[in-house]
């Protein structure tokens, strides 16, 4: 038996599940700190991007506009990676980003041209899935991951359905 200060003894099996406990808590809430955007607040603001902030429900993280284009991306949770799935049909450009592997990427640097060369879209991907929605035309998308740059021409037509996957 272990006796702490000031108090009743405890025996060494109690004493380690609560020594345990405390330490993945300690754990969890260093995880949380970590995820906190720049004002200190973790989830849940108006500039959260990430699920567990979104108005979305379902899993869906939370859509985004850069100008005309709106977006989404991310999937490295399994409700992420379904939600976006399930959506894609819905969105008129789907991108996928995975190693040779099949293991997914995250922190694809995503530039979107359209035929003029103008840029529609510049971003970072939050995972390995990004939605797109951009008018029908040819656009040239430009990824950048560990240093490495891929280039896909996808064209979208006036229903949607362009996919382009990226593998590293």
């Amino acid at each position: 038996m272990k006796r702490l200060h000031n108090s009743r003894p405890i025996h060494t099996t109690a004493y380690a599940t609560i020594l345990a406990a405390t330490l993945a808590l300690g754990h969890a809430g260093g995880a949380a700190a970590q995820e906190a955007d720049a004002s200190g607040t973790v989830g849940g603001t108006t500039t959260d991007t990430t699920s567990a902030g979104n108005t979305n429900g379902g899993g869906m993280p939370q859509v985004q506009q850069q100008g005309d284009v709106s977006f989404v991306s991310g999937g490295v949770g399994l409700d992420e990676s379904r939600a976006l799935l399930s959506a894609q049909r819905e969105w008129p450009l789907a991108l996928r980003f995975t190693q040779r592997g099949g293991e997914y990427v995250a922190d694809v640097r995503v530039q979107i041209t359209d035929s003029h060369g103008a840029s529609v879209l510049d971003t970072t991907s939050r995972g390995p899935y990004m939605l797109v929605r951009v008018r029908p035309g040819r656009y040239s998308v430009h990824v950048s991951h560990a240093g490495v740059d891929k280039t896909s021409t996808v064209t979208v037509g006036s229903n949607g359905g362009a996919r382009a996957a990226f593998i590293w």
